[in-house]
């Protein structure tokens, strides 16, 4: 039997061990230590990517996407805010946008309404006739006041 330090107490905490024994509290500690490292950095990275989890289109994306990634490597949280705040946004698809839509559209109504058929030609009605009882404008009008 191994013989006790005549100063120590009999009564020693358990976290205490003898020499030359494995020290299970620091090894506990250590398992503890690199389970919550490695669990705040997840959380952490899941945290700057929330807002790319949020966007709606892919331009959206890639802005948000550079944003937090500054805030990544720089640490300056104003940019993962305008990420945030970015992703908050619902900003119309410019994809899909042809800037000659328009025009198309005008050009297809115009051919559309060249090639309508409107019937029979309309005739106009004959103009009103003066005091005189000669239509208006007509040369008997004018030869009467010479």
């Amino acid at each position: 039997m191994e013989k006790v330090q005549e100063a120590v107490t009999n009564h020693l905490p358990a976290f205490i061990t003898a020499p030359g024994h494995t020290d299970v509290l620091m090894v506990v500690s250590g398992i503890f230590l690199i389970a919550t490292v490695l669990g705040v950095g997840v959380f952490f990275l899941w945290l700057h990517s929330l807002p790319e989890r949020m966007v709606h289109n892919k331009l959206q994306y890639d802005l948000v996407a550079v944003l937090a990634l500054l805030s990544l490597f720089t640490h300056v949280h104003a940019f993962w805010i305008a990420a945030l705040l970015l992703a908050f946004i619902s900003f119309p698809d410019m994809s899909r946008f042809d800037i000659l839509r328009p025009l198309h559209s005008i050009a297809k109504s115009l051919r559309a309404l060249a090639e309508r058929d409107d019937g029979p030609p309309k005739t106009t009605p004959p103009p009103a006739a003066d005091a005189t009882g000669a239509p208006a404008g007509s040369g008997e009008t004018i030869a009467k006041e010479a």
